[in-house]
């Protein structure tokens, strides 16, 4: 994990050792690393050079105010799947001349919201959201500035739960299909075409789904020309995986290189929307060690985060690295289960861990800046951890934890008779 390092026998993230963090905003709680922000976001710019290129932030991966508005300073756009992300982005500050519209159930309010805005584009998955999105437009008088979402039935090779360019997926337009759908596009009012969209999952470790999408949709461009239809942008989408465990996904270098390449003398400029990619190894959750319950073959350590926390590994059974804070010196590991206090036998962090803890421990769990705190709950009335950002020695608190009575704030009881 990028600015995770050892400093007097403890874990550290940039200048400040995470037993720090824990003394002063408690556990469980959500730590990022500026630096390692900006330097993956800087990576994938330096990696276009001088080649026409617009990179969006998948804001789902994690949608935190400071974090969008530490990509929006650094020139970044936005993939955007609601108008809650939306509404997140303008507040951040993010140019809305800079924002993709994703998703397959966009609904009239949030095309009105987005039309206003001045997005950049509509990435369209269906013919009936077509139409739809022609009468808002018309409606409110506005011009519907849009991509088609293809589906080019490209195996990503990762979690069925997260792969997204299949023919059975709910995602896209089959690309075969795509032609008929981009002619009526151009047929219908307050809609102008302006390029083609394909994403077909997420954390993908493999350059080869990726130049096979983009061989789909370089043979769609060309097939639309042939019929009028130019195209100013070419979007492929996101999915670049990270180090979890022990895979080897591409550098971002090569991934940019590779997309370059396919694109060739293509005049479109190229739209890309990572997300996990970006923010993924610059996060951990920290959590504490409440019990150590020994169970036959098997040690339960029992921690104060949960699925609600992190719902990753409860999910999709997912991965990530869990390491003590600070390690005891000559302790005996053993198998350990890392479970939270959440009343589900699902309620894992880690299966199998080999591990020398004792109450009162402190855990870092690695890599879990995309898809932790965006996708955590209140499941048994657990407020919501705290996002800190480190910047060198300094803690920014982004996020300040929620408490129980905010919990029930909006909700009532009925009246007595």
């Amino acid at each position: 994990m990028i600015g995770l390092h050892d400093h007097a026998g403890e874990l550290a993230l940039e200048g400040v050792p995470l037993s720090r963090i824990a003394a002063e905003h408690g556990t469980p709680c959500y730590v990022y690393s500026r630096a390692a922000l900006e330097q993956t976001f800087r990576a994938y710019r330096e990696a276009f050079g001088a080649r026409e290129h617009l990179v969006l932030y998948a804001v789902k991966a994690n949608s935190n105010l400071a974090i969008l508005d530490l990509f929006a300073r650094l020139g970044s756009g936005f993939d955007i799947v609601s108008g809650g992300e939306l509404a997140r982005v303008l507040a951040a500050g993010g140019d809305p001349a800079r924002i993709v519209f994703s998703g397959v159930g966009k609904r009239a309010d949030e095309m009105r919201a987005a039309l206003a805005a001045g997005i950049l584009c509509f990435n369209v998955e269906s013919p009936g959201e077509l139409e739809r999105l022609s009468q808002v437009a018309v409606a409110t008088g506005r011009t519907a500035r849009v991509s088609l979402r293809v589906n080019p039935d490209v195996d990503p090779k990762t979690h069925p739960y997260i792969a997204t360019g299949l023919k059975e997926s709910k995602f896209g337009i089959a690309w075969q299909d795509a032609p008929a759908v981009y002619r009526r596009a151009r047929e219908l009012p307050g809609i102008v075409v302006t390029g083609i969209d394909c994403h077909i999952g997420s954390q993908l470790t493999e350059l080869a789904p990726f130049e096979a999408a983009l061989a789909r949709v370089l043979d769609l461009a060309r097939r639309l020309a042939a019929v009028g239809i130019e195209v100013e942008h070419l979007d492929l989408g996101g999915g670049l995986g990270i180090r979890y465990r022990d895979e080897t996904p591409p550098a971002v270098a090569d991934y940019v290189a590779a997309l370059v390449r396919g694109v060739g003398d293509h005049p479109a400029r190229i739209l890309i929307e990572p997300g996990r990619s970006l923010v993924g190894n610059a996060g951990l959750l920290l959590t504490r060690t409440e019990y150590v319950k020994p169970a036959g073959e098997r040690t339960f350590v029992v921690v104060d985060a949960a699925m609600n926390d992190l719902m990753r590994p409860a999910l999709y059974d997912a991965w990530h690295e869990i390491r003590p804070v600070r390690a005891r010196a000559g302790a005996v590991p053993s198998v350990c289960e890392v479970v939270g206090p959440v009343c589900e036998s699902g309620d894992f962090l880690g299966h199998e861990r080999m591990l020398a803890v004792e109450p009162g421990d402190l855990l870092a769990i690695l890599s879990a800046g995309a898809y932790g705190m965006s996708m955590s709950s209140n499941y048994n009335s657990r407020p919501r951890a705290p996002e800190l950002i480190v910047d060198d020695d300094r803690i920014h608190v982004v996020r300040s934890r929620e408490t129980i009575a905010e919990l029930y704030a909006r909700e009532s009881a009925l009246a007595r008779d």
